[in-house]
């Protein structure tokens, strides 16, 4: 099938990629020229594990091309993605404008049946807006099916390859056929293809999203109380875990959820339940939550030093928001360096990928160390706050060998506590027994 993806951001070029990888011929359209071209010259713009082998062999076999030329790219697709974003405003609603402005685009330049696939994630309602951009401004018939994502970051293209289920959401016959026949690649194995009506499918994502971030707000809640009453965590989680209705997954706790979605989503389904009147409790709870929980690994140091960190050097393991990805987006480790900052600390900071888009972002607010080790030099404690495999199994003699004091506030629980404790750390963890 010929393909037109309109938006090369995360979702829009695994999209691309992972549908020229199953035999498509695949455009992908972005306003950014000097984006363009870096990809054009095969380069990856983001760091996905996986990504660079299909996007380097999709582009030498001529099925995966860039540009940013809109007309082009309409007139030769049968089935247009838009992958565009919606960041939230002011009052945590989803912004609309660029899928809408490129729904008014698309439709300026179609002279053929189309089917429109909206990719991107969007309040409910969003397909019927859309279909109206499109009467509005062609008499040429199309169809509009709302596709929601379900890609985590860092297993990505596994999960475009070989997804849990597809959802769309459209009323067509013909729109219908065409997208089983473009998904029929994917779902081999017998994962389901779920047809369903645009407003459940919009909704479904939202759903997903907001339900998983509950599952990790929940147990933060519980390794919260499980310091206070003298409990386990790692216990309780197996616990609850080994029940196949709860189930293991989204049961770590840690310093809170963050990413281009989980914060997003919930905000907007939120916003979107108050349209209606709905007052959503518990997601509003879980944005409450989760905020609080991006900075106790500060509120662990804070008491630890009796409240006065001033003057005081602390080395800081992770940055991205989660392993296997450079995205800072909402990540607690900006939380915490800000908290830590603001309360008279230095930091030196050290991520295997996500360096160089913190200092996009803050500049040089912390000093940028070129190994998890350099970062150690100097400093008071070591912070955690994010699961990178390579800080799993650290050299723990070089560390005692570097870091001025064996202090370690673990936000993701990295390290078995009898071994802290053979080792002779104060270990502070997350709903687990301190170790002083």
């Amino acid at each position: 099938m010929r393909i037109a993806v309109i938006g090369t951001g995360y979702v829009g070029l695994v999209t691309g990629t992972c549908l020229a990888e199953t035999g498509n011929d695949v455009i992908c359209v972005d306003i950014n020229e000097a984006k363009v071209k870096q990809m054009q010259a095969g380069q990856v713009p983001i760091y996905e594990p996986g990504l660079d082998l299909l996007f380097h062999r999709n582009i030498e076999q001529g099925r995966l091309t860039f540009t940013t030329n809109l007309v082009d790219a309409v007139k030769e697709a049968q089935i247009i993605f838009m992958a565009l974003p919606t960041p939230p405003g002011g009052d945590g609603a989803a912004d609309l404008s660029y899928i809408l402005g490129a729904a008014k685009d698309i439709s300026k330049l179609i002279t053929e049946y189309k089917v429109i696939v909206n990719k991107s994630t969007v309040p409910v309602g969003t397909a019927d807006k859309v279909k109206s951009v499109f009467a509005e401004n062609t008499s040429v018939e199309v169809d509009v099916v709302s596709n929601p994502e379900f890609l985590r970051e860092g297993v990505a293209v596994d999960d475009f390859m070989k997804p849990d289920r597809v959802v769309l959401g459209t009323k067509s016959e013909k729109a219908k056929k065409l997208m089983a026949e473009l998904y029929g690649p994917y779902v081999r194995q017998g994962n389901p293809i779920l047809f369903m009506d645009e407003r459940s499918s919009e909704l479904t994502k939202y759903a997903a999203n907001s339900f998983l971030a509950t599952k990790i707000t929940f147990m933060n809640e519980i390794a919260n109380l499980c310091e206070l009453v003298g409990a386990d965590v790692d216990a309780v989680r197996k616990g609850i875990g080994s029940d196949e209705r709860i189930g293991k997954r989204f049961l770590f706790p840690g310093v809170g959820y963050g990413g281009s979605c989980f914060p997003k989503d919930v905000q907007a389904l939120v916003r979107s339940s108050d349209d209606y009147a709905y007052d959503f409790q518990i997601l509003k709870s879980v944005m409450e939550v989760n905020e609080k929980q991006k900075t106790v690994l500060v509120d662990k140091v804070l008491k630890y030093y009796k409240g006065d960190i001033k003057g005081k050097h602390f080395a800081l393991w992770g940055l991205a928001f989660k392993p296997e990805t450079d995205d800072i987006r909402e990540a607690p480790a900006l939380y915490i360096i800000d908290e830590l900052v603001k309360n008279g600390a230095t930091v030196a900071v050290f991520d295997p990928e996500a360096m160089a888009n913190v200092k996009n972002v803050i500049g040089d607010k912390v000093s940028y160390a070129k190994n998890q080790y350099e970062a150690l030099e100097g400093a008071d404690a070591l912070l955690i706050a994010t699961e990178w495999s390579v800080f799993r199994n650290p050299d723990f003699d070089k560390i005692d060998s570097i870091l001025k004091n064996k202090i370690v506030f673990d936000g993701r629980n990295l390290y078995d506590l009898q071994k802290m404790i053979d080792l002779g750390y104060y270990y502070n963890s997350i709903g687990r027994k301190l170790i002083d």
